[in-house]
């Protein structure tokens, strides 16, 4: 064998004995690796503390009466019958069922639909499509309870300008029958435009060979819309279904500030605020509605997560 062919015949042994072992990950250094841990272990022990404790320890209080003053030891236990009494001698929780389920339906079929079309026709780059954009995002940076004040300016029965231009004496935010109806115009104000941004940020995604492709075969807009650009926007129509429900469950706010949720303005939410900040302080009971709206919530987001991780498999 010349010394070549020799040369040539230990290059792969060479080659072996110098790449490393399959299988093994190349370690991070010491300093990386703590800060990883450290970024990782923070946020992890706010979420504990914040959120899953507070969670736990409500879910546990379901299950006794408690006013809130003297030790833990005082509390006591009663089993179920907190939920017992919610669902039969608590008058207020099926008309805040009700409402709930009313602020759930209006806000699908009104302030979401419009919205979406507003992305629509604002994902066009017409003139003055960033000066609208601005304007309809603008009370989304505001809470629910200055929405509240700000409608009140409309609502209002003795100067209020609903009532001033048509020369009406209506109390809108106090008349029962239809201060609901009211409050979900307000709401729907604010929510038009969270969802109007949701789309448009999901328009600007779409890839443009769908549109071409579309027109190619003679589609029109609203047929390339519902059949090509509609279907490819899932995790944004996922994402907006769960925020519509988790906003209908938790809608508090604007109803505390206008009657602390009482005559015709009823929400889990309100009743919760009521028996546990309120006169009553029944902690126990304030727990278990917090508990049944957790636990509705919950619903909603395990159907979000599933179909995430079902695409995420998929992929």
């Amino acid at each position: 064998m010349t010394d070549i062919e020799q040369t040539r015949a230990e290059a792969p042994q060479q080659q072996r004995a110098a790449a490393p072992p399959q299988g093994r990950e190349k370690k991070l250094p010491t300093r990386d690796r703590w800060v990883v841990i450290t970024m990782v272990t923070i946020p992890l022990v706010l979420v504990v503390l914040l959120v899953w404790v507070p969670a736990a320890l409500s879910f546990a209080l379901s299950f006794g009466k408690w006013n809130g003053f003297g030790d833990l030891d005082t509390i006591e236990w009663v089993g179920f019958q907190n939920y017992k009494d919610i669902a039969t001698i608590y008058p207020p929780f099926w008309p805040a069922i009700q409402h709930n389920l009313i602020w759930l339906v209006f806000l699908f079929l009104f302030p979401t639909v419009l919205g979406m079309l507003l992305a629509v026709v604002l994902d066009r780059e017409m003139r003055g499509s960033r000066f609208y954009q601005t304007a309809f995002y603008m009370p989304v940076v505001l809470s629910m309870a200055l929405i509240g004040f700000i409608w009140q300016l409309f609502y209002s029965r003795d100067q209020g300008l609903i009532n001033d231009v048509f020369g009406t004496q209506i109390d809108w935010y106090g008349d029962p029958d239809i201060n609901l109806w009211a409050v979900l115009v307000a709401t729907a104000w604010r929510h038009t435009g969270y969802i109007m941004l949701i789309y448009l940020a999901g328009l600007k995604g779409v890839d443009a060979s769908l549109r071409e492709a579309a027109a190619v075969d003679g589609a029109g807009e609203v047929k390339t819309f519902f059949n090509v650009i509609f279907p490819v926007m899932r995790p944004i129509n996922l994402i907006v279904i769960v925020i519509v429900v988790i906003e209908s469950l938790r809608a508090f706010d604007i109803v505390w500030v206008i009657n602390k949720g009482r005559n015709g303005l009823e929400v889990i939410g309100a009743l919760v605020a009521q028996n546990v900040i309120g006169e009553a302080t029944r902690y126990g009971f304030g727990s278990a509605l917090a508990v049944i709206m957790m636990l509705i919530s919950s619903v909603f987001i395990t159907i979000y997560l599933r179909n995430v991780f079902r695409e995420e498999r998929t992929r």
